[in-house]
């Protein structure tokens, strides 16, 4: 699916990356923790979070993820806008919060980056 249907399906705006509409991706990763997200998440992925500060960039930028949705109709500061831009990265926001765009994303065949972790990828 092209990111132009994720901005759809999510009526989500675009705050950085209206050139990369037509980027292909299957799938996603929910989480507001960045230590999950570098733990479990896979590149290539879309990073689903509520968290809008620059670290987040960062760390979707160290995984190569394909794109940030940042739910509950979060809105990021300027730092993490210009950050988003410099590295090339599309920033999206929707109002849905995170179960619910995980939920409508899967409805239309996005699927997680992970389906289950394995025993020893568990870290308490």
């Amino acid at each position: 699916m092209k990111l132009r249907d994720v901005k759809e399906i999510l009526d989500a705006e675009v705050i950085v990356g209206e050139d990369h509409l037509d980027l292909e991706v299957k799938t996603a990763f929910g989480a507001d923790l960045m230590s999950d997200v570098l733990a479990f998440a896979k590149a290539g992925s879309m990073l689903l979070t509520g968290l809008t500060n620059t670290q987040v960039v960062r760390t979707a930028n160290v995984l190569d993820i394909a794109a940030i949705i940042l739910v509950r109709g979060k809105k990021p500061s300027t730092d993490t806008i210009n950050l988003a831009r410099d590295l090339n990265i599309p920033l999206l926001s929707t109002k849905y919060i995170l179960f619910e765009t995980a939920g409508r994303l899967y409805e239309k065949g996005i699927v997680g980056c992970l389906q289950k972790v394995e025993a020893t990828s568990v870290r308490n």
